[in-house]
């Protein structure tokens, strides 16, 4: 009735107390729990070699430390360190490894948990190349790095750590797993999916996260204590870095990857290597010391790197030439993009069938990618060996590059290639990115190879940043998110090669001032470190640098000892170069 007070009901009134109360027990619940898993912290830490706690509230110091770790911050930590171990038992004990020589590239020896059958190969002074067979990103670039050591002649060790069966081991594959769940998941439905996914892959690097990575390399390190700590170690993953860092390595060198900085990619107490200037002020902003962070360039195999003049000539002339331009368009290691991928094979088809495009498809080791690609191939019109061509062996590769390479186009306008086996499913991308005009993924690891490139639609925000580098050098487009702007830019290149030809000359020129360099320079400062040679106090390792449109090349020098690269540039040793 108008102008009479509403009064709540008994009912109500309860109601409402009853939540309130709820809420309040919820409340001092969490608050309770935070400060039990909190009062873990200390104990959990107190056997670490290394304090990462100092290393990251550090920050610039003078006034601009980062904030100190917080209860919140140590329960976190502690309830994320116990879902990742999932009450395994920490071991101190090695776990003996074998030695052999690889089966798939010449000079490389591998490691695998000692069964107890043979000695093995004896290694005396390894360069011990260090990674985890996460998708295809960081095992290629683990070869990258293996092929600019076994070119130095250096006795090179390639060193996966999920080949070494044990509990350990089955800790990191477990983590895989969910990875590569969500990339696919992420790429195949999209929509609020991938933007979550692509939220957690660029946000959740913070220094909680580089907490608990390195309390898991405190358990796993067993994995790599088998090995001589005095021997140096490049890390192609992080977390094989902060392995290293726990097992008492004295020299360790982490290549960062990706051109997104976070903590999370960050090995204290190693020597962190960066693709780009980005990434290198990004982690001495963030408060990583100078001794501890260089500018190297990109992480890319010596046969890419030492033919990428020749290679970007070949692809002038083929344009000059007009010929068809070949795409080629790998798959990465999770398996992610295959709705994606088929619908741009699909929007190729009248392109490829009127013979202006060829493409060169890498189902890697897939069956599910594969079998994907035959469909819509099917869809198209085209069956196997009458419209398209199956390479599945590594020799089949190499037997395809070398007809390329005597100016034969292929016979089909598609080949497919797949595989039976992780190496051929990584190996084929690199062997055939020096055949093809154009590089057609996502801006992953390949973001940063010496060739035209598509950058196409990401798995995780993390890699935005890497399409956005490979456009700013003018070796790759910027990021194409629909598969109709894809096709598009694939036209533009047939309708104006000159934008073709701008890419390669880029090439040619970012390679002349070593942007390609970073797997090349990354031995050199290990062949350092186990020659005694290296220097890393204050300035860390004495380099030459010359720039070139922002970016750097660093060869290291033995003669001249620099503390600071202020004092490189007063000696004359930081010098403008032209970029062609």
């Amino acid at each position: 009735m108008k102008g009479r007070a509403l009064v709540p009901s008994h009912s109500a009134i309860k109601y409402a107390g009853r939540t309130v109360a709820a809420v309040v027990i919820l409340g001092a619940s969490l608050f309770v729990l935070e400060k039990y898993q909190a009062g873990k912290y200390a104990r959990m830490i107190s056997s670490n070699t290394f304090d990462i706690d100092a290393y990251v509230t550090r920050g610039l110091g003078r006034g601009f430390e980062n904030r100190p770790i917080s209860d919140f911050d140590k329960a976190k930590v502690v309830t994320l360190h116990s879902l990742s171990v999932l009450g395994h038992s920490k071991r101190e004990a090695p776990i003996p490894l074998a030695f052999s020589e690889s089966p798939f590239v010449p000079n490389l020896h591998i490691s695998k948990a000692a069964d107890g059958g043979g000695a093995g190969v004896r290694l005396s002074k390894p360069l011990i190349i260090g990674t985890i067979r996460m998708g295809f990103g960081h095992h290629r670039i683990a070869y990258a790095v293996s092929s600019w050591g076994i070119q130095s002649g250096a006795e090179t060790l390639f060193h996966d750590l999920l080949a070494v069966e044990s509990p350990e081991a089955d800790l990191i594959k477990r983590t895989d797993e969910l990875y590569s769940k969500g990339s696919r998941l992420a790429s195949e439905i999209g929509g609020l999916i991938e933007t979550t996914w692509g939220g957690f892959t660029s946000k959740s690097g913070d220094a909680n996260a580089l907490r608990t990575a390195y309390q898991l390399a405190e358990v796993i390190k067993p994995l790599l204590k088998g090995l001589d700590v005095n021997q140096p170690i490049i890390a192609t993953h992080s977390l094989v870095g902060l392995t290293a860092v726990a097992a008492g390595f004295k020299n360790v060198i982490n290549l960062v990857i990706d051109n997104h900085p976070q903590w999370f990619l960050v090995v204290p107490g190693a020597l962190n290597l960066v693709q780009g200037p980005k990434t290198l002020g990004k982690l001495l902003r963030m408060g990583v010391p100078e001794t501890d962070v260089r500018l190297a360039g990109h992480w890319v195999p010596s046969d890419l790197v030492n033919n990428a003049e020749s290679d970007s000539r070949t692809r002038l002339d083929r344009v000059s030439s007009g010929a068809p331009l070949r795409i080629l368009l790998p798959v990465g290691g999770a398996g992610a993009q295959r709705r994606w991928v088929s619908e741009l094979i699909e929007a190729l088809g009248p392109l490829i069938k009127q013979g202006s495009v060829q493409i060169l498809i890498n189902a890697g080791d897939h069956v599910h990618m594969r079998g994907a690609f035959e469909k819509v191939l099917a869809k198209m019109g085209m069956h196997r060996n009458s419209g398209y061509e199956v390479v599945t062996s590594i020799e089949g590769v190499r037997s395809f590059c070398d007809e390329r390479r005597n100016a034969t186009e292929p016979s089909r306008g598609v080949t497919l290639f797949a595989f039976d086996s992780y190496f051929p499913a990584v190996a084929a991308t690199d062997l055939l990115s020096r055949v093809s005009d154009v590089l057609a993924c996502k801006p992953s690891e390949l973001a940063f190879y010496p060739l035209p490139k598509l950058m196409l639609r990401r798995v995780g925000d993390h890699e935005a940043d890497s399409a956005l580098r490979a456009n700013e050098l003018g070796d790759g487009t910027e990021e194409i998110r629909d598969v109709s702007e894809a096709v598009a830019w694939v036209r533009l290149m047939l309708a104006r090669p000159a934008y073709l030809r701008v890419m390669n000359k880029r090439v040619i020129a970012n390679a002349g001032v070593g942007v390609y360099d970073g797997c090349k320079n990354a031995v050199a400062a290990a062949l350092e470190m186990q020659g005694g040679s290296y220097q890393r106090k204050r300035g860390g390792a004495p380099a030459r640098i010359s720039s070139s449109d922002g970016e750097c090349a660093v060869s290291f020098d033995e003669e001249k000892k620099y503390e600071t690269l202020e004092e490189m540039e007063g000696a004359g040793e930081h010098s403008g170069v032209g970029g062609g």
